[in-house]
């Protein structure tokens, strides 16, 4: 690669940042690491009737949580600002009416009534060349009609003007060659009567302008191409077009369309990167974080979704994935969202964690659950539950107990079974076990001392857990004893045999 590698994710501060847009501003992260290249977040926000106020601020706290901040941002600027498009205005109507004066654009000044009557008339109508020469713009009206309606601030558009019978043909980095037939494409809108850009004028004018190398952006975008392409070469900048490649959706769980919002919600699963409050309505949309999701774990699951490194590999940190990334192993399908398997990747990454990465957000899980925590026994705790862990907030309920004595129990589990010898029994090992063996050491005297009583091990154990956890759950038992220690094991297996006895 002669220049140097820029790319840029360029979302809209409308809302959430879906999973989808988080990895396309992964890729774009991965691809320019690899290359010792500038990854730029530009904030696209010339659409001012769909902007959100907090959404451009919650887009960078995404971005910071999954460890792949921006290299040049509104936040960060560097030599090629603003970033903001909104604050980019002035530089782009003098490229739509150069496209005018060279014949590529023209002014249309329909209004949108105009326009509604047209779209009754025609279901299916496109403003484009079969279009064009019956509606009133500068191609239809007289060089003098045109002059006096611009002298009067007439409310317009300026549109491309699309040419007819051609093949618009690039390489995409991805999909190789793709073609588009020009007739079928309508003449897009490059500057609203507001005076800001549409999407295919900004976005050419400010990828030229940031010197933006290669665009990594959705397959949703690929019918954009022949604008954008066309644009490119009649502003005169062939030259320095970009290269291309158009990632491939990220659908639904049956593979039956692109991923929604409305999936998620319906199928139960976040779609966003972290909770998003919905400034006018209040809603909130839930997210990978606040459900419980490392941000390493959701990097790696987006990572390997639509890409792999050619092996059976699947756990990549960050910086596993910035060595192994290659365009060349992007996939050109779709990719299913598999919910079970993200949460397949969150627990080998909790399992995978040493236990002082996790000890501050467990122990801040603990205290908003109204559990008071002993920092000094939290890291033995961690250690001996992080392998049954799948989401954070499971620390909570395979930890409190640790720390806080049950005030509830499965005694339906204990009771049709339970009995006076069986009582007889905790209440001799309750007060003669050692503390200072290890947790088989312990199972061993305490099978031991169930034999002795003509009791089968297995028919006291578990209400051995019930007695010092409240439920089935948690590790392995002895491992639960010795972390408890003598006084408190006694005390829950004194209040055990009293539920248990009622």
């Amino acid at each position: 690669m002669s220049k140097e590698v820029r790319v840029r994710f360029a979302p809209s501060p409308t809302g959430g940042l879906h999973l989808g847009g988080v990895r396309t501003a992964l890729f774009n992260y991965l691809f320019a690491k690899k290359h010792n290249g500038t990854f730029i977040l530009r904030v696209e926000d010339t659409d001012q009737t769909r902007f959100v106020e907090g959404a451009e601020q919650y887009i960078v706290d995404c971005l910071e949580w999954c460890g792949i901040s921006p290299d040049e941002s509104p936040q960060k600027p560097g030599d090629f600002g603003p970033y903001r498009q909104s604050e980019r205005k002035p530089s782009y109507r003098q490229y739509a009416e150069q496209l005018v004066a060279s014949g590529y654009a023209y002014y249309a000044f329909d209004t949108s009534e105009e326009l509604t009557a047209k779209r009754a008339q025609e279901p299916n109508f496109l403003y484009g060349q079969k279009s064009r020469m019956q509606m009133r713009n500068s191609l239809t009206l007289t060089q003098s009609e045109v002059s006096e309606l611009l002298a009067q601030n007439t409310p317009h558009v300026i549109r491309i003007k699309m040419p007819t019978d051609e093949q618009i043909t690039f390489t995409d980095m991805i999909r190789g060659m793709v073609s588009f037939e020009t007739n079928l494409v309508d003449d897009k809108v490059l500057l609203k009567a507001d005076g800001m850009p549409t999407y295919h004028l900004a976005v050419v004018v400010d990828d030229r302008a940031m010197e933006i190398s290669h665009i990594f952006r959705g397959e949703e975008w690929l019918p954009s191409a022949p604008i954008h392409i066309l644009l490119w070469k009649y502003l005169g900048w062939a030259d320095e077009m970009p290269a291309w490649a158009h990632l491939p959706l990220i659908l639904k769980p049956d593979g039956n369309g692109k991923l929604s919002k409305r999936d998620g919600d319906r199928l139960g699963f976040p779609v966003y990167a972290m909770n998003w409050t919905d400034p006018k309505t209040g809603d909130l949309t839930k997210g990978f974080k606040e459900l419980g999701f490392m941000p390493e774990a959701f990097v790696n699951l987006l990572g390997v979704l639509g890409w792999n490194d050619g092996t059976d590999k699947e756990i990549f940190t960050l910086e596993e994935l910035k060595a192994a990334f290659s365009v060349e192993r992007i996939s050109k399908a779709g990719a299913k969202f598999d919910f079970e398997k993200a949460k397949w990747f969150n627990h080998e990454w909790i399992k995978q964690s040493p236990v002082y990465s996790l000890q501050l957000t467990v122990g801040t899980l603990l205290k908003q659950s109204g559990i008071e925590v002993k920092d000094e026994k939290l890291t033995e705790v961690i250690e001996l539950v992080k392998d049954r862990c799948t989401l954070l907030p499971d620390f909570v309920t395979q930890t409190a107990y640790f720390f806080t004595a049950p005030t509830e129990f499965d005694s339906a589990a204990v009771k049709p079974k339970w009995n006076a010898d069986k009582a007889a029994f905790f209440e001799e090992f309750a007060g003669k076990f050692d503390i200072e063996l290890n947790a088989l050491e312990l199972e061993t005297s305490f099978k031991t001392l169930a034999e002795a009583h003509g009791l089968k091990p297995g028919e006291v154990m578990l209400p051995l857990r019930i007695a010092l956890v409240g439920g089935k759950f948690g590790p392995g038992v002895f491992d639960i004893v010795k972390l408890l220690g003598k006084e408190e094991t006694q005390n829950r297996i004194a209040k055990g045999i009293a539920e248990f006895n009622s």
